[in-house]
């Protein structure tokens, strides 16, 4: 039997990586709960708060397909939120930008409303954390 170095290991990696994160993304795509079509939220934890201004924080995935879309609505809590796979075009406030992969930004109780599309051809993952 042939001894495998490290750089066969590490192509034997790769190749295993193309064939489990294709899953990992339909996955996504049908977890959770679906709030809208080709909108589903997947919650994560929730725990008490250490900031004095909040009681209580919590992790949710809200995954968009390519073309779907959430209403523009009033923000019910304080949230950050952070783009973890596609792009997303954000109305917040009546104003349009672009979320992409890494960006960040913020919503806030009372003061702003929010409204997201996926115009892109690949699934969109914004991850929510919520401030209450």
């Amino acid at each position: 039997m042939e001894e495998i170095d490290r750089r066969s290991m590490l192509g034997l990696g790769f190749f295993a990586s193309t064939l489990v994160f294709p899953a990992l993304a339909d996955a996504q795509t049908t977890a959770g709960k679906e709030l809208a079509p080709g909108v589903r939220q997947i919650d994560f934890g929730e725990r008490e708060s250490m900031i004095a201004a909040y009681k209580k924080v919590w992790m949710r995935d809200i995954v968009l397909a390519p073309g779907a879309q959430t209403p523009e609505r009033e923000m019910m809590n304080d949230m950050l939120c952070h783009m973890t796979e596609g792009e997303l075009a954000v109305v917040q406030n009546k104003k349009e930008f672009t979320v992409k992969k890494g960006d960040v930004w913020t919503c806030a109780k009372g003061i702003s409303t929010e409204g997201t599309q996926n115009k892109g051809t690949t699934v969109a993952i914004m991850r929510i954390i919520d401030l209450t």
